[in-house]
């Protein structure tokens, strides 16, 4: 199947991009290659999936929100599928700058949706986020929860999901919406919690908690959005609807902070300041109708998968710390 991916180059479109390729799939990767962080681990991701692919893979450097170079990517590589991860990521980023968030993830979803239209693709799989529940009223919390998101990035990406809506409802475009909790593991992006509290306890330096370190996440392992992502290639069960692709449990943020602390071995302790704004306090994902629908179970649970990304950072270090120090 000749299948997009938006944001190929990033953290998760890139291993969505890279298991589709070694299924024998043909992909196409739109990236504009933003250095909303160093763009280095994009062109590590965009030679992986070279090496992987072959002749079956092809690189357009351009932006989702150019409507006439998607147009062109989507029919003269005769894409049936897409998946769009391209995305302008960060709540904290999006209250300094909400305007680019906007014409990112609603513009640019709007000119695939329309481009899907024009050449009658199977389906599009739209990245949503967790961020579109703001505070919440229970846990895990289903996708029948009220949304009330707390950031200009969590408003784009509840107005994304009802472009998809639509566009599944008015035209002939088949369209699912999964969102993700966040989502960890090897070639993350490099400004994530997770990597700066590994990065610190390698140096010696004590990880650094923004509040009471009491807030709770609901990490989700890459492996596990992946397989989420590729369910869609086999089913219409979803078509239409969103889904929760969470995990089965939550951590605290001081509880992590300490496991990473074990981990490495580091002799250190941790460091607590100001909360930051827009943060949610708790996130946990209940995924039952993404098991219902499409056969989702999250194999990977949070200790397993930070000693994962841990080893993964050790055996990389050399090139993936300056990274993580510039982001």
């Amino acid at each position: 199947m000749n299948v997009l991916v938006t944001g190929g180059a990033g953290f998760i479109g890139s291993h969505i991009a890279h298991r589709l390729l070694a299924e024998g799939h043909r992909v196409v990767v739109l990236d504009v290659l933003d250095p909303y962080y160093n763009t280095a681990i994009k062109e590590r991701n965009l030679e992986r999936c070279r090496a992987e692919g072959g002749d079956r893979f092809t690189f357009v450097e351009g932006s989702i929100t150019d409507e006439a170079l998607v147009r062109e990517v989507v029919s003269s590589n005769d894409i049936e599928f897409a998946y769009h991860q391209a995305a302008q990521a960060g709540v904290r980023t999006s209250v300094e700058n909400p305007k680019k968030p906007h014409e990112i993830n609603t513009g640019g979803l709007l000119n695939l949706l329309i481009a899907a239209d024009e050449h009658g693709l199977e389906r599009v799989v739209n990245a949503s986020s967790s961020s579109v529940y703001g505070e919440v009223d229970y846990l895990p919390y289903d996708e029948d929860h009220q949304n009330v998101p707390q950031s200009p990035y969590g408003v784009t990406k509840l107005t994304a999901e009802h472009y998809c809506r639509v566009w599944d409802d008015l035209y002939d475009v088949n369209t699912v919406s999964l969102r993700y909790f966040t989502v960890y593991g090897p070639r993350m992006r490099p400004n994530m919690a997770i990597t700066n509290f590994t990065s610190r306890c390698l140096n010696g330096h004590p990880p650094v908690i923004y509040g009471d370190g009491q807030q709770t996440r609901d990490f989700t392992y890459i492996d596990d959005v992946v397989d989420a992502n590729l369910s869609l290639l086999e089913t219409d069960a979803a078509d239409g609807t969103v889904m929760n692709i969470g995990s089965t449990g939550t951590i605290t943020i001081q509880a992590l902070a300490e496991h990473v602390i074990e981990q490495t071995g580091a002799d250190v302790g941790i460091e607590y300041t100001e909360p930051k704004e827009a943060d949610a306090r708790h996130t946990h994902a209940d995924v039952s109708k993404a098991s219902d629908l499409i056969g989702y179970e999250p194999s990977t649970a949070i200790r397993e998968g930070v000693g994962q990304f841990v080893d993964w950072y050790r055996a990389n270090r050399e090139w993936y710390e300056p990274l993580v120090l510039d982001s």
